[in-house]
C-alpha cells in the first residue's frame, strides 16, 4: 500500500477549509490503496518523509513567504532526505491576504532542490476560498493521491 503525507501549516479557517477538501480529495473513496498520514509541519520529521510515496504540502504564505513551520519541516527533513526521496510526487496549496508569490517561489525552490516532481497543479487562493477554490484543493488531493495507486 501507497503512502501519502500530507504536511500541513493550518491556524486560520481559510486554510483549514482548504486541508479539509484536499484531504477529502485524497481519501476518496474510489481512491484504493493509498493510506493517506496527516501531520502539522511543526510535527513532521524525516522518518515521516521517508516512509511516504508522495506528498501534500499546505502553508499560508506568510510575510512574503511560505509559513515558518513549513520552512521547519523543509528544514528538518531537507539533507536526510535529499537522496532518498529524489523522483518522489508532490503537490501543494498555499493561502494568502493579498499575495503568495514569495510563498510559491519558495515551495518550488525547496521541492526543486529535493528533486520533488509536481503532478498536480498548485492551489493558490487569496482572500476567502470559494466554491470553486474548494473544488480546486479537492481536486489536488485526489490527483496526488490517485497517482499513488498501482
Amino acid at each position: 500500500m501507497a503512502t501519502l503525507l500530507i504536511v500541513h501549516h493550518t491556524p486560520s479557517p481559510h486554510c483549514q477549509a482548504m486541508f479539509e477538501a484536499v484531504l477529502s480529495g485524497a481519501t476518496d473513496p474510489e481512491i484504493e490503496d493509498v493510506r493517506v498520514v496527516r501531520v502539522p509541519a511543526l510535527s513532521a520529521t524525516a522518518s515521516d518523509v521517508l516512509a511516504a510515496d508522495g506528498f501534500l504540502l499546505g502553508t499560508p504564505a506568510n510575510l512574503g513567504y511560505m509559513s515558518g513551520a513549513l520552512k521547519h519541516f523543509f528544514d528538518q527533513v531537507y539533507y536526510p532526505c535529499l537522496d532518498a526521496t529524489r523522483g518522489r510526487p508532490f503537490g501543494y496549496w498555499v493561502h494568502g491576504g493579498n499575495d503568495v508569490t514569495g510563498a510559491v517561489r519558495g515551495i518550488e525552490s525547496v521541492t526543486t532542490g529535493l528533486g520533488w516532481r509536481r503532478t498536480a497543479e498548485a492551489v493558490t487562493v487569496t482572500g476567502e476560498p470559494d466554491k470553486g477554490d474548494l473544488e480546486r484543493c479537492w481536486e489536488l488531493g485526489a490527483t496526488v493521491a490517485a497517482g499513488l495507486m498501482d
